[in-house]
């Protein structure tokens, strides 16, 4: 690791701009990364443009301060003056911004004096699925002369920037999130005593889904894949079970469409949960629906811990599941594809037994959360020992 402290004893400080921070890919990325990071590095600061929840709890370090700007009601202009007096204030060395709403701290963060600007993008929006449109890449190519260097998670956001943003490949690098693989791991034979009482036994086969309940995540196609299946009247039917573990805004409308389905004996919803890591060794197969997807922690982790994955064919999801190997791949919202998909995994326990170990053989040799951590340092360092960083 290079040393940046030569002459100052005090680490430097990296201020992270953030949507929120709640539960989520990103936000746990990030609690991961600063938990991880050597102290003696570098000190953190998170902006939540919007809005902290509990969620901020996670963070191991109390020097790690969590500051919410409310950018809905104060107004953009306030927000990017709060921003400016911020960085006058704590000084930050790198401002390190994620997603579209993370630029907007880039300009005032350059005129309070702020040396280093890294940004990254994590996933592209609900309306924005095939990054076609026009606004954001002009928005995102507009705010380009401000930034340092770029990450992203997957190689798709990396030809996103590069081909649609016009983002010289030099200033992007690519890093795939980690996984703690000693936390997430395989439990033989799978826990059961985390669920709640006779709800699965060891004749079960446990499907789990595990993120943010909002539209983007369509846990909605999930369930009613499911439904289908728990109630075609065969052997398998009786015997599958569903985990929806996060909390979002469509939480009570996804809890309903369970209850008029008929399955709420059969679902499982623990809302947001502390103990993602062991729920997970009570599950059979990781299944992840969503409509898009940057590099998805939840599949990371449910491969960790020994799980096979059905995802759809989506951004990152292309870069983590291997088809056949450790998964299958459907097309987002066709149910009657994932129907055959949860018939095929819940009637074969070999398949399963297969793709679990090389799930969890892959995940050690690729998606260590210490590599990862590593490449967040060599860029931060990097810029940090420079005589100059030059703007683009």
């Amino acid at each position: 690791m290079l040393g940046v402290n030569v002459t100052d004893p005090t680490p430097p400080l990296i201020l992270h701009v953030i949507h929120h921070l709640v539960v989520g890919g990103m936000e746990n990325g990030l609690i991961n990364l600063i938990n991880t990071m050597p102290e003696s590095s570098f000190r953190h600061v998170i902006v939540c443009v919007e809005d902290f929840s509990d969620f901020r709890q996670r963070l191991v370090r109390s020097d790690t301060k969590v500051i919410a700007l409310h950018r809905s009601r104060i107004g953009i202009m306030k927000l990017r003056t709060m921003i400016f007096h911020l960085c006058r204030n704590l000084r930050p060395m790198i401002v390190h911004s994620r997603n579209m709403s993370g630029l907007d701290a880039l300009l005032p963060a350059r005129i309070a004096g702020v040396k280093y600007c890294v940004h990254s993008e994590h996933g592209l929006d609900i309306d924005n699925l095939n990054g076609e449109k026009w606004k954001p890449a002009f928005l995102r190519r507009l705010h380009s002369p401000l930034i340092n260097h770029y990450i992203t998670v997957s190689k798709h956001l990396e030809n996103y920037l590069s081909r649609k943003v016009g983002i010289s490949a030099s200033r992007i690098t690519q890093i795939y999130n980690g996984v703690d693989t000693n936390r997430f791991r395989p439990a033989r034979p799978k826990s059961l005593n985390v669920l709640p009482p006779n709800f699965a036994d060891e004749n079960s086969i446990v499907f789990g889904n595990v993120g943010r309940i909002q539209a983007i995540k369509d846990q909605k196609t999930l369930v009613h894949a499911f439904a289908a299946l728990s109630q075609s009247g065969s052997d398998i039917g009786d015997k599958v079970r569903l985990i929806i573990v996060g909390d979002g805004p469509l939480f009570p409308a996804l809890h309903d469409l369970v209850d008029s389905l008929g399955i709420k004996s059969k679902t499982w919803m623990p809302n947001a949960i502390s103990n993602v890591h062991e729920v997970m060794q009570a599950m059979d197969v990781f299944v992840l629906p969503s409509l898009s997807e940057g590099i998805s922690n939840t599949i990371l982790e449910a491969m960790a811990s020994g799980l096979p994955v059905i995802a759809t064919a989506v951004g990152g999801n292309l870069e983590l599941v291997e088809e056949k190997r450790t998964g299958s791949f459907f097309n987002p919202g066709d149910i009657q594809s994932l129907i055959r998909l949860l018939a095929e995994y819940a009637s074969n326990p070999s398949l399963r037994y297969s793709q679990s170990q090389s799930a969890r053989q892959i995940t050690i040799e690729q998606f260590d959360l210490t590599k990862m951590v590593k490449n967040y340092l060599d860029i931060y360092e990097n810029l940090c020992l420079s005589e100059r960083s030059p703007l683009y």
